[in-house]
């Protein structure tokens, strides 16, 4: 059975949709898909600016959405990845009693020390330092879920 996986930020248009386009690229065999826990974008397709950086790197995500989280998702996905934690505070929330849905930081994944968020490129206007931390996690990511055979 594949795994799916829920990477979530706050408006669905810059970090969430690249860290899903940045793992589906490594690791196509996995079901992807990005949300926002803010609704300020739903519909609207990745922030331009990130389009283009992630498109300077081969990866197109022209193809996403944004989307609200919902309390489904944690039914929906095996796996739920925060870029942050008052995003983490967010989704929490939502969780429905007794669901066991793992959540983790997406920095979780990137073994450089004192990471403990992805900051927001929308704000921080870095779009490369941010698809640089997002590689990191993905492929920390992909790690965890399929640990190389010995």
């Amino acid at each position: 059975m594949t795994q799916k996986i829920l990477f979530v930020c706050l408006g669905n248009i810059c970090r969430s949709p690249a860290a899903e386009g940045m793992f589906r690229h490594l690791a196509p065999e996995f079901e992807t898909d990005s949300a926002g826990t803010a609704g300020w974008h739903l519909g609207k397709p990745p922030y331009q600016a990130m389009q283009t950086a992630i498109k300077a790197r081969g990866l197109d995500i022209s193809d996403l959405r944004a989307r609200q989280f919902c309390p489904q998702d944690f039914d929906r996905f095996d796996v739920i990845i925060l870029m942050d934690s008052e995003n983490q505070l967010n989704v929490e929330v939502q969780r429905p009693t007794g669901n066991q849905t793992p959540v983790s930081l997406f920095t979780d994944f990137i073994s450089e020390a004192g990471m403990d968020h992805v900051p927001d490129p929308y704000y921080t206007r870095d779009f490369d330092g941010c698809l640089d931390l997002l590689e990191q996690a993905a492929r920390g990511l992909l790690l965890a879920l399929v640990p190389p055979v010995s």
